[in-house]
C-alpha cells in the first residue's frame, strides 16, 4: 500500500493534481471535508460527535478525524493506497497519522510539496474567483490565505523532511508540466495502472 501527501497553497492546483494522481495510480482519495460531511450525512458515531463540534463553530478534535480516516483506510482494505487532501495540517496530526498507520502495518511514503511563488498564486486565485464566484478574489484575503497557510503548513514540511519523505515540486508550470514532475517522484515507489 503507497500513501501520499500532497501539500499545496491556494491556487497550487492541488485538487486538480489529486484527481490526476487519482486517476492515474488508482489511489483512493482521502479528503477530510468530504469525509466529515460524510460521517455527519449517515450520522455515524463519529459523525454525530463531529456535529456536535461543528454547531458551535468548533474545530473537529484530531482524534475524531484520524477516527474518521481509520475508517475510510479498513473500508478499502485492496486500496492500491491513499492519497491525503486537507490532512494533517499540524505537526500533531502528521504524528497521529503516522501512529495510526503504523498501527495499520503502512506508513507515508511520500510528501510532495507543489511550490509556487506568491504572484502566481495571487494571480490564479484572481482569476479563479473572476470566472467561479468563490468569495476569495480580493487580493487582501488571498495574500492572507496563503500567509496563513505558510505559517501553519511550514511545520508539517520540516516534519517530513526531517523523515526523509518530503520532495519540493515546481507546480508554477501548465497542469502537464506540473504532473510529469509530481509523476517523476510517485514512479519512484509505484508505477501508474
Amino acid at each position: 500500500m503507497f500513501n501520499l501527501i500532497l501539500f499545496g497553497p491556494p491556487g497550487s492546483g492541488k485538487g486538480t493534481q489529486s484527481a490526476n494522481v487519482v486517476s492515474t495510480y488508482q489511489l483512493q482519495h482521502i479528503s477530510t471535508g468530504d469525509l466529515l460531511r460524510d460521517e455527519v450525512g449517515r450520522q455515524t458515531p463519529l459523525g454525530v460527535e463531529a456535529k456536535r463540534y461543528m454547531d458551535q463553530g468548533l474545530l473537529v478534535p484530531d482524534e475524531v478525524v484520524i477516527g474518521m480516516i481509520s475508517s475510510k483506510i479498513d473500508e478499502s482494505p485492496e486500496a492500491r493506497g491513499f492519497i491525503f487532501d486537507g490532512f494533517p495540517r499540524t505537526r500533531a496530526q502528521a504524528e497521529a497519522l503516522d501512529k495510526l498507520l503504523e498501527f495499520k502495518e503502512t506508513e507515508i511514503h511520500l510528501v510532495i510539496s507543489l511550490i509556487v511563488p506568491e504572484q502566481e498564486l495571487t494571480r490564479r486565485l484572481i482569476g479563479r474567483g473572476a470566472t467561479s464566484g468563490r468569495s476569495d478574489d480580493t487580493e487582501e484575503v488571498i495574500v492572507k490565505r496563503i500567509k496563513e497557510y505558510y505559517a501553519k503548513t511550514e511545520p508539517v514540511s520540516d516534519y517530513y523532511n526531517a523523515h526523509s519523505k518530503l520532495e519540493r515540486v515546481k507546480g508554477d508550470g501548465n497542469i502537464e508540466e506540473t504532473f510529469r514532475l509530481i509523476t517523476k517522484e510517485i514512479d519512484k515507489y509505484l508505477l501508474p495502472v
